[in-house]
């Protein structure tokens, strides 16, 4: 089972990349991150073409998250529990029937939080609160459970080009990661360091100021696998090539590869 997780900031301005990719690459199943688009607004006919099914949780203009699938869905739910007043979109999950396995997959947008302090910076503390206290109850259920998406987190030095100008973003300060670290410690594996040491390993290239040119990158988007998953771990790779290809997101495709 081939697992893709994918910010293509903004499905309208980049249908034909993603369609082209979803061509070439093929993947089983892709977690889509920054839609920017309510769910009617969503080209899901071009995409269903391909032989994926469409799941969205969209909003206008901002966030939105979707589930696209080649293998069958169950039990499709959206919004992250917690704050019935939570108006953003920014998890969706589904259980995906492989071949071998069932496999709960949440696709998730962390917030950004900047600037912080502030209260942006408070609405992601809170957020990832409420996802520590939902993958608690993800986990007890004891299925291979995938959660897969932007986490707009840095978790380590080695994951930035130049870690000192990320000190004091949201993305880097030392209380994102300790709340990044508390829902890994729940009992999770993180997919791709558990295979890849070292630094050089990107996943976001910002647009501005020559960052591509320059590999002035850093690693934001994860894969966290229950214990039951990470059995089922074949390999986690960065599609870094996909960033340079026309009209290209900032961010590229991740891949999980599991034996289910």
């Amino acid at each position: 089972m081939q697992i893709v997780t994918y910010n293509i900031n903004g499905i309208k301005a980049r249908i034909e990349t993603l369609l082209t990719w979803l061509k070439e690459a093929s993947p089983d199943v892709v977690a889509v991150q920054e839609i920017k688009s309510v769910d009617e607004g969503f080209p899901r006919e071009r995409v269903e073409e391909l032989g994926y099914r469409v799941e969205t949780h969209g909003q206008k203009g901002f966030n939105g998250v979707a589930i696209l699938s080649k293998l069958p869905l169950e039990d499709v739910t959206r919004g992250l529990p917690g704050d019935d007043t939570d108006e953003q979109a920014r998890w969706i999950e589904a259980t995906v029937i492989g071949d071998k396995q069932a496999v709960r997959l949440c696709g998730l947008y962390l917030p950004n939080g900047n600037p912080a302090p502030g209260p942006k910076y408070d609405y992601k503390l809170a957020w990832m609160a409420r996802m520590e206290a939902h993958a608690k109850s993800l986990l007890a259920q004891e299925m291979p459970l995938v959660m897969a998406g932007d986490y707009n987190i840095i978790p380590q030095d080695e994951d930035a080009t130049r870690p000192e100008v990320w000190h004091k973003d949201a993305l880097a300060l030392p209380t994102s990661r300790e709340a990044f670290r508390r829902i890994v410690n729940l009992g999770f594996t993180e997919a791709f360091r558990s295979l890849t040491r070292g630094g050089g390993h990107y996943s976001f290239w910002d647009y501005q100021a020559g960052a591509w040119q320059k590999n002035d990158g850093i690693r934001i988007d994860h894969f966290l696998l229950s214990p039951e998953a990470a059995d089922l771990l074949v390999e986690c790779r960065i599609e870094k090539d996909a960033r340079a290809k026309d009209k290209p997101s900032d961010h590229v495709p991740v891949w999980l590869t599991l034996d289910a």
